[in-house]
């Protein structure tokens, strides 16, 4: 991993709570990505939600936010020299602050085993998806791969992490079989479309493509155009992707997409505001109508995993017209 020789002009030693906020505990709830895998596991699988599997699930919860928190800090610390390119995160702790480079490596390692040795205590399986959400972190950030300077692939590989979640929460009710991949690359698309939205937003909201490149090298090759369109593709993939698996296996979900494509173009319309909180996923929570919205969503979603209607069986059954 590489090293960051802070600059004299820093304003200071950073205290205790920089190496907190590198670790960024205010993202641990991007890890309720796990639950939609364990709630399918539980319908495709028959297994009740018993107490003891409750106790497991919020276990995989801590030890997911203990390897996101690993991943975060070796981010923070490898972007700093970047960040300082950036309107506001030029003010993060590890781009405006001297911080020491053995105490962060420290950190990422006492976080990465506390999350692997924890998933090992749970299950086997849940150890090789955590390890997996740990070494994308190293893909992501750290060179010679560092993925999040190339385009697209700078999206793809960190929207992964979304069907890695999903499969870490599977792995808590099911440890034989993987879960059904259409679902798994509409996870992976739908994470892509909103890490998209994301960096059309940091784009225009930088205003300056020069400057942009200097903050995320992948800008340099992107321009507002791109971004967006890049976006529809991956709504689009995610869209029918989940088509593929609402045919396979849950036909019920068909009630629930008129929701899901208004959350894909309500999201979009945030995303075009100026200085848009899309840029800065753990505030959305500031946008309560959007978060009604979403709770509204995951209920329906929810509700039709456990709910049989067979009058939607004629969606997915053969007929052939008599001749």
């Amino acid at each position: 991993m590489e090293s960051l020789s802070p600059s004299d002009a820093f304003r200071g030693v950073s205290s205790w709570r920089g190496y907190v906020s590198i670790a960024r505990p205010d993202h641990w709830f991007k890890n309720a990505f796990l639950l939609p895998g364990v709630a399918l596991a539980l319908v495709l699988s028959g297994v009740s939600l018993l107490a003891e599997l409750i106790l497991q699930v919020l276990a995989a919860l801590v030890v997911t936010s203990l390897v996101a928190s690993a991943n975060y800090t070796i981010n923070e610390w490898l972007d700093a020299e970047f960040d300082r390119f950036h309107p506001t995160k030029n003010a993060r702790p590890a781009a405006s602050t001297r911080m020491s480079a053995p105490l962060v490596y420290t950190q990422w390692l006492v976080l990465a085993c506390a999350g692997l040795a924890g998933a090992y205590l749970i299950n086997v399986r849940m150890l090789q998806y955590e390890t997996a959400l740990l070494v994308m972190g190293l893909v992501y950030n750290v060179r010679p791969l560092r993925t999040k300077e190339r385009p697209y692939l700078d999206v793809l590989s960190e929207a992964i992490n979304n069907p890695i979640r999903f499969m870490i929460g599977w792995s808590v009710v099911v440890q034989t079989v993987a879960p059904p991949s259409s679902v798994l690359i509409a996870y992976w698309m739908g994470g892509a479309y909103l890490m998209a939205v994301k960096r059309f937003s940091e784009y225009r909201f930088i205003g300056d493509p020069d400057q942009a490149g200097l903050y995320r090298r992948s800008f340099q090759f992107y321009n507002e155009n791109s971004l967006l369109l890049s976006s529809f593709f991956y709504a689009m993939c995610s869209s029918t992707f989940l088509g593929i698996f609402l045919i396979k296996y849950r036909i019920e979900f068909i009630l629930g997409l008129p929701l899901l494509v208004i959350l894909f173009v309500w999201y979009l319309a945030i995303g075009m505001r100026h200085d848009s909180v899309a840029q800065r996923t753990e505030k959305l929570y500031t946008e309560w109508k959007l978060m009604v919205f979403v709770g509204l969503l995951v209920a329906s979603f929810t509700a039709l995993l456990f709910i049989d209607i067979p009058a939607l069986d004629f969606l997915v059954n053969y007929h052939v017209l008599n001749k």
